[in-house]
């Protein structure tokens, strides 16, 4: 379901990049829609859910259903109203929040208003959809991980049909791509209520503040608001310094984010995704063995798809942007821009999903104050890489400070978790990296004999890019896992026990 979601985002951008490109419009649509998203994935799926997963799985190893469902609405209610009070408050203030997030953009009047007025449309958003990440923590807290993972889906679907549909007959085109994200965060959310009514916690909200449960997700919050999500403050940061560079700039990280977030969303979340109810059952049930081994499985997976991921969207950088997004309004030098960002990312790409799925480590075990200060070194780190690099390389610059600091993020989660004893590395590593490294030379050797020069990519049509790319694609997947097989990696290794 993932796969799906992620697949479908790329033909959104598409779209956007065919109708939109890279100009004045898209760099204001980009930042009206990166605030609000940026929240959600800080608040909504970074803190809210490392915080309430844990306690919810708690509540349903060790108390029954009458109580966990008093803990469902005392959180719908406490939740809900703050992120009610914060979305009007600013709608209200949209022109602040776009010069806080875009500072850039003051000196250019009509770009600093489009992107105000696209901000009152999507910051709604963040209420939607963070009450949807609330319905599809409880979802996968019960092992019912389809339906959240399908979700995101129906964004995709709405902003696609807004570009295609409603831009056409609007006086201002870009603007339906906002009400596009409206209307998906409502979609997303009524999506998933009558599978918690399955379930019997659909929930009826209530403010209770002092609830034992909510306590205890309040006192968590606060500083995972600084563990797994601070590679979205980095990306944030990389958005306000963009925003002084040259127009488009905004854009060519846009885009190269996005395709950097196909394998980091399929795989790093999704495996997240699946650990931390396991790891906070584990943990409540003192099941050691069991806890260290899951966290040695999850980070195998996450090399056995991120190592190759990584190697690949360096090696095809341009070929892979010319395919998805050089269409109407994306120019040849917005290809080759958008390719150097690209390939910034995709140098942290691995660590980025090692993050994923080593915070969980602390997060099951209801620890939010070791990755908080984890997350404020690699921040401070991150801003001294930005001021470093942003000069000589641009936008590139801001992308590859990313990728270094997600290095750092990710060392030291690793450290703090073998320090503690709770990373245990499990038999079989010196073979599985030699494994490893065999089948990425077999993938790199692959697309190094069958790629083609950039120009011809550039000059190529649509239609012969996609065919060109999909071979590239099919047989570097081949070769990749041909390989494996051929030095004794099995699917049943992979089994999580």
């Amino acid at each position: 379901m993932t796969m799906l979601s992620r697949v479908l985002g790329l033909v959104r951008d598409m779209v956007i990049a065919r109708y939109f490109g890279a100009g004045t419009a898209a760099d204001a649509f980009f930042v009206a829609f990166k605030i609000p998203n940026f929240l959600r994935r800080l608040f909504a799926e970074g803190a809210f859910s490392q915080a309430f997963v844990p306690v919810l799985s708690s509540y349903r190893e060790k108390r029954d259903i009458s109580e966990v469902k008093r803990l469902v609405d005392a959180v719908a209610g406490s939740l809900g109203l703050v992120l009610l009070a914060v979305t009007l408050v600013a709608m209200l203030g949209a022109p602040v929040l776009t010069t806080i997030f875009a500072p850039g953009f003051l000196g250019d009047d009509v770009k600093f208003a489009l992107a105000s007025d696209m901000l009152r449309i999507t910051f709604p958003y963040l209420l939607l959809i963070s009450l949807t990440a609330f319905a599809g923590g409880i979802l996968n807290s019960y092992d019912r991980f389809a339906i959240p993972a399908f979700t995101p889906v129906l964004l995709n679907l709405a902003m696609i049909g807004a570009a295609i549909f409603l831009a056409p007959v609007m006086d201002e085109p870009v603007m339906a791509l906002a009400w596009g994200v409206f209307i998906a965060g409502a979609l997303q959310l009524f999506f998933q209520l009558p599978f918690l009514m399955r379930l019997g916690l659909l929930p009826r909200p209530r403010v209770d503040y002092k609830h034992e449960g909510v306590s205890r997700i309040l006192k968590l919050m606060a500083p995972a608001l600084f563990g797994v999500s601070v590679s979205q403050i980095n990306l944030l940061l990389d958005t306000v310094l963009a925003s002084f560079l040259q127009t488009g700039s905004v854009s060519w990280l846009y885009y190269s984010d996005r395709l950097s977030e196909l394998p980091l969303g399929v795989f790093g979340i999704a495996i997240a995704t699946v650990i931390l109810p396991s790891l906070s059952r584990k943990h409540a049930a003192a099941s050691k063995d069991q806890f260290a081994a899951t966290l040695d499985w999850a980070v195998r997976a996450v090399l056995l798809i991120g190592v190759p991921a990584a190697l690949a969207l360096a090696l095809l950088a341009e070929p892979l942007i010319a395919t998805l997004f050089h269409y109407g309004e994306v120019t040849d030098r917005d290809v080759t821009m958008s390719a150097q960002s690209l390939r910034a990312y995709s140098a942290g790409l691995l660590a980025f999903m090692l993050i994923k799925v080593l915070a969980p480590g602390f997060f099951s075990r209801e620890d939010t104050k070791t990755p908080v200060k984890i997350g404020v070194i690699a921040m401070v780190a991150n801003m001294a890489f930005n001021l470093a690099l942003i000069v000589p390389l641009a936008h590139a610059g801001l992308a590859l400070a990313t990728s270094i600091s997600a290095w750092l993020n990710g060392y030291l989660l690793w450290r703090g978790l073998r320090k503690e004893g709770v990373w245990k590395s499990q038999p079989g590593w010196p073979r599985f990296l030699i494994q490893l490294l065999v089948a990425n030379a077999a993938l790199a050797a692959v697309v190094f004999w069958l790629n083609a020069p950039v120009a011809d990519w550039l000059a190529a049509s649509g239609l012969q890019r996609a065919i060109d790319m999909g071979i590239l694609v099919v047989a570097g997947v081949a070769a990749y896992f041909v390989a494996l097989a051929l030095v004794g990696v099995r699917v049943r290794q992979f089994r999580q026990k």
